[in-house]
């Protein structure tokens, strides 16, 4: 085993996999670590993404690929219900996939490029010097080494020790942690080209539950609520034990996942003198749907070709790797992220009947081309309130 790269890539997710990748089809040397035996599993993730946003970093795979979204359905509180057809929402609904498959493939693809891979290999504290980071020690199958890198790249998921071990501040608060659990079922009647959302507070409070359709008659089953509301008796998994009795009584369990999404704003900083953030790492799933692997494959992509220009330079200091900072706030994505997050702290606090006025209103719309953009910017012209209560949180939280 090598003992020096160019770069160490930690996690094995979307992130570290695209980053590996675009590392090594440039010619670096790259060693990518993931702590668990088997890449993509266990499956923390609805598995939702859209075409247009796939596209940009893979060519989409039938292996892969559960089912081609036609609709989308968001369900109030009271039960009314709001459709988006393909015509409407086009490549925005995209895909449910198979992440147990799909992470292999991106690995792969980072290993047929030149990257070194290893799993069940834990990076167990980062090699500092001069208060740089310059690799990591890395724990395999009972042996331990250590491995020095140029830059090393820290996407080890929403859990992410190695960046505070590195120093930097990774804290969430409790009520910005989704708690979430999640079922994947089978024998179940649904529209199998359909994905709906249920929104409310007895449903799930601060958050939502969700189908996503893995194909006839099996779907991900799942909710996502505050961590402040979760407790004894009214956990996550409460409130989706309560709806499958009531929807699915016949259906079938065949897997449970529980686990944390982070839907807080991102790390203030995504960098430090010889590391670089990425993926759920870093803060960047989106705070409004809970969406992460888009935003994972970017910013480890961008991540990669800032340290490939950083370590081209001969300095890959945080001033050099601020680039990448920069980068990915001022990107689409960066900016999303945060409107998203102003519009997320607004619906989470709205009572049931407010939540019911906004999708009966935006039941109405006539839009051409869906997304969250779109869909609030015609609900403030008919809620003229909204505007003014968007703009007050905003200027709350800063």
């Amino acid at each position: 085993m090598r003992t020096d790269y160019d770069l160490l890539v930690i996690g094995g997710g979307p992130a570290g996999a695209i980053a590996a990748r675009t590392a090594a089809q440039a010619g670096h040397s790259v060693l990518l670590v993931e702590k668990r035996p088997a890449i993509g599993a266990p499956v923390r993730c609805a598995e939702g993404i859209g075409k247009e946003a796939l596209a940009e970093f893979v060519t989409p795979d039938e292996r892969w690929i559960a089912v081609e979204l036609k609709r989308a359905e968001i369900v109030a509180p009271d039960g009314a219900t709001m459709m988006l057809e393909a015509a409407m929402a086009g490549s925005k609904i995209g895909y449910i996939i198979d992440r147990k498959v799909f992470d292999r493939e991106l690995v792969w693809q980072a290993a047929d490029a030149g990257a070194d891979v290893m799993v069940k290999t834990r990076a167990s504290a980062p090699l500092m010097e001069g208060g740089s980071v310059k690799g990591a020690v890395l724990e395999s199958c009972g042996e331990q080494k250590k491995v020095e890198a140029a830059v090393t790249i820290a996407a080890d998921g929403v859990e992410s020790k190695f960046s505070r071990w590195c120093g930097v501040n990774t804290a969430v608060p409790v009520r910005e942690i989704m708690s979430s659990c999640q079922y994947l079922m089978t024998g179940i009647e649904i529209d199998h080209e359909c994905t709906t959302f249920f929104l409310g507070n007895e449903v799930a409070p601060e958050g939502y539950l969700w189908i996503f359709p893995k194909g006839k008659r099996t779907a991900n089953v799942g909710i996502g609520i505050s961590g402040k509301k979760s407790g004894a008796g009214h956990r996550a998994k409460d409130y989706l034990d309560r709806f499958v009795r009531e929807r699915f009584p016949g259906g079938k369990t065949i897997e449970c996942i529980v686990g944390g999404v982070s839907v807080c704003r991102p790390l203030s900083r995504t960098v430090a003198d010889g590391l670089i953030i990425a993926g759920d790492a870093a803060r960047v799933v989106d705070p409004l749907t809970g969406g992460g692997i888009y935003n994972a494959m970017y910013t480890g992509d961008l991540a990669a070709k800032v340290a490939i220009q950083a370590m081209g330079a001969g300095k890959t200091d945080a001033d050099a790797l601020m680039l990448y900072d920069q980068g990915w706030r001022s990107s689409t994505m960066g900016k999303a992220i945060e409107r998203n997050y102003h519009i997320k702290e607004y619906l989470i606090n709205l009572p049931d009947d407010k939540l019911n006025a906004i999708i009966h209103s935006a039941r109405s719309l006539d839009l051409k081309d869906f997304s969250t953009f779109t869909l609030i910017k015609e609900l403030m012209k008919r809620n003229p309130k909204l505007v003014a209560e968007l703009a007050l949180l905003k200027a709350t939280i800063g």
